[in-house]
């Protein structure tokens, strides 16, 4: 079968995506992956067929100071709207003659055009957030803890304010192709039957989602070939088990700017940590004892040698951390991390997040103290691990796709 993989996103985006392209191929199947451009090494060096998709997204990330504000927020929209006219221009071609599609994340032409040309599309969704329900915001709100009725409200208030951006443009591109339009943009990328590709252990979809049909199956985790980091182990071997903090795909300077708060409330704790460094610019920490920098490194090779996970929340990495079997501490900054965040306190497996805005030496240190500390957290980690590790999240999604259509 020839198989179309398309995604737009940040690298958690592109990673579970990356994995199931591998794994179908392994299944004798024909693939492209077409994600940001700036994943194509990435992509060349794991085997995987790749076409470039739009703008460097990493790139354009990296302009925003705070990535939490308002004015963040109103370019981000902008970007993105310009992102999909592009998507609606150069997906026809990259398509074309494919037995089935299969979009992810930001995709928003994919559907429409599987739709002209009459292929089979499944959309995967690596957060249940996505799906409309009472018990979640729309995931550009904030607050998780807000009454069912307001829930379904912005809902409602995401698809009215839609009809001024998406919508119309996606009618504009629908009716070149002879399509009828569309009401909500959401629901019709979603598609008629959505992969919802996360734990349940950690996030289960609700009850009350009626539309549109799901099925749940795990994280799809990438296994990556790790080279042996001697300084890694070495800084391992001197001490007591290390925190770890990454902000992942955040921008750069704003990472940079977190790293004396994160070390000084490592320290105000007790631990020792290791830092991922997205940067190359030097710190005054780089010749610190208790303090480790680490470039790229997946994770599932890391976070089982570390005692707590400071993230942002990001999916992939909530999923990871998770399946090691470690307390996390989550930063959210944007979108479905503040869910990610309240997930993980529900479950006790790591305290109440701490929003970016609000990230402080305390704050953080009693963050990380409650991790490395509260036995009850510890146990629930390592029980939530095993119920997760008895799921292959990868197979169980492709059994998935195929028995649906």
């Amino acid at each position: 079968m020839n198989i179309v993989l398309a995604t737009y996103g940040s690298r958690g985006d592109v990673q579970p995506m990356l994995a199931l392209s591998l794994a179908l191929q392994l299944k004798g199947h024909e693939v492209l992956l077409a994600a940001p451009p700036e994943k194509e090494s990435w992509a060349d060096k794991m085997g995987c067929p790749f076409y470039p998709l739009g703008s460097n997204l990493t790139a354009f990330i990296d302009t925003l100071k705070k990535v939490y504000s308002p004015v963040s927020l109103v370019r981000s929209v902008l970007f993105l709207r310009k992102e999909l006219k592009t998507q609606f221009e150069i997906l026809p071609r990259i398509v074309g003659k494919a037995d089935l599609v299969i979009g992810s994340s930001l995709i928003g032409a994919l559907p429409s055009i599987a739709e002209a040309r009459r292929i089979p599309y499944r959309y995967i969704a690596f957060t249940p957030q996505l799906l409309p329900s009472a018990c979640h915001p729309f995931p550009a709100f904030k607050y998780q803890h807000l009454p069912r009725w307001f829930n379904c409200m912005t809902w409602q208030i995401a698809n009215y304010l839609d009809h001024f951006n998406n919508i119309k443009l996606i009618n504009r591109y629908r009716k070149e192709m002879g399509l009828e339009p569309i009401y909500n943009a959401w629901r019709h990328i979603l598609g008629k039957h959505v992969i919802v590709a996360s734990d349940p252990a950690i996030a289960e979809v609700p009850d009350d989602v009626r539309e549109p049909k799901f099925t749940q199956t795990g994280y799809m985790h990438l296994k990556q070939p790790t080279h042996a980091s001697h300084e890694l182990e070495k800084f391992l071997e001197k001490g007591p088990t290390p925190i770890y903090a990454g902000f992942g795909s955040m921008p750069k300077s704003d990472q940079m700017n977190c790293v004396a708060t994160i070390v000084q409330a490592a320290r105000s704790a007790g631990q020792r940590i290791v830092i991922n460094r997205f940067w190359d610019e030097a710190s005054s920490f780089d010749h610190c004892e208790d303090v480790f920098f680490i470039g790229k490194y997946p994770h599932l090779n890391l976070f089982s040698h570390m005692s707590a996970i400071i993230h942002h929340g990001g999916a992939g990495t909530t999923a990871s951390a998770a399946v090691c079997g470690v307390p996390q501490i989550i930063v959210p900054h944007l979108l479905d991390q503040y869910y990610w965040g309240n997930q993980i306190q529900r479950l006790q497996i790591g305290p109440k997040p701490i929003r970016r805005s609000k990230l402080k030496v305390s704050n953080l240190a009693k963050a990380v103290e409650k991790c490395v500390s509260t036995s009850h957290i510890k146990d629930n980690a390592r029980k939530i691990a095993r119920m997760i590790q008895q799921i292959d999240g990868l197979k169980t999604s492709i059994a998935a796709i195929f028995d649906t259509l």
